[in-house]
Formats: structure tokens, C-alpha cells, sequence
């Protein structure tokens, strides 16, 4: 006939432990779209961010570019008096020192945001799983309800069954 769907005692436990969350949440101050959530960075994470974004634009790798072409070429033409002949051994460790300190400066913005994802994707299962839980709550509701209508229209259907039967000569 009808299923008949219920919350099990965790399911009913964790929607009002997401229901407290939420009034909690309403009562703090408003959160700005794109904001991550949680303690403001710390300078070492903006300067990490900041590093990140300048060496991963191609306008850092457009004029890192332009500055070793200028680098060799101007080493090259200079000939004997040069600053750096050619096998060019301090750009090579300009350019591994500069590998050594980006790289890990890099990393840490990176574990930041994958932090601040790890947050956000919790954020949305727990969002997801009190809209489960909801819905599930809907269909209780409009389970019962269905029964009470079946309920009435059977008694209604005995009533008139009864006036008929109460109408007709035995």
C-alpha cells in the first residue's frame, strides 16, 4: 500500500545536532560569499598566497622570461668580460635559489587551500545530509497524512454503506 519511511535514532540525533548548528550560525554575524570559514590567515599564509598567485601568472613567466633571454644575451655579446660566461653558472644559481624558496612557499598555500576546500566539502555534506534528513521528515509527514485521508474516506465509505443498508428494506 504505502511505504512507510522513518528516521532511525542517529538519523533524528544528527538532524537536530545540524538544526542547533544552524541556529548557532544564524546568531554570528553574516559571512561573506567566498570568505573561507574559520580563523583569519596568518601573515605567513597571505604572503604564501600572495607569492603563489605572483609566480603562477603569466605575467611573472612573461617577464621571468624576458630577463633570461636578456640575461644570455647579454652575456653572450659581451664575450670575454663577461659577468656570467657561458655555461652561465650564476644564473643557474640565481635561478635554483629562487626554485628553492618559491617552491615550498607555494606548497603552503596550496595545503592552505586544500584545507579550505577539506572545510567547504564538509560544510556541504553535512548541508546535504540535513536536506536528506528533511526530505525524509516530508515523507513521514505526508505518509501520515495520506493515511489519515484513507482513514476518513473509510469511515466516510462505512458511513454511507451503513445509511444504505439502514434505507433498504430487509
Amino acid at each position: 500500500m504505502t511505504a512507510v519511511h522513518t528516521l532511525t535514532d542517529q538519523d533524528t540525533a544528527l538532524l537536530h545536532s545540524l538544526r542547533r548548528h544552524r541556529a548557532s550560525r544564524r546568531q554570528q554575524p553574516a559571512v561573506t560569499v567566498g570568505v573561507p570559514l574559520g580563523p583569519p590567515p596568518t601573515l605567513g599564509a597571505r604572503i604564501a598566497d600572495r607569492v603563489a598567485n605572483v609566480v603562477g601568472s603569466w605575467r611573472f613567466i612573461l617577464v621571468q622570461s624576458g630577463l633570461l633571454l636578456a640575461w644570455i644575451v647579454g652575456n653572450a655579446m659581451a664575450g670575454s668580460p663577461a659577468w656570467d660566461p657561458y655555461p652561465f653558472i650564476l644564473l643557474n644559481l640565481m635561478l635554483s635559489f629562487q626554485a628553492a624558496y618559491t617552491a615550498p612557499v607555494i606548497m603552503m598555500s596550496q595545503n592552505r587551500l586544500s584545507e579550505i576546500d577539506r572545510r567547504h566539502a564538509e560544510e556541504d555534506y553535512r548541508v546535504n545530509v540535513k536536506a536528506e534528513l528533511e526530505i525524509e521528515l516530508l515523507h513521514q509527514k505526508i505518509d501520515l497524512l495520506r493515511e489519515q485521508e484513507i482513514l476518513a474516506l473509510t469511515r466516510a465509505v462505512e458511513a454511507l454503506t451503513a445509511r444504505l443498508d439502514g434505507s433498504r428494506p430487509a
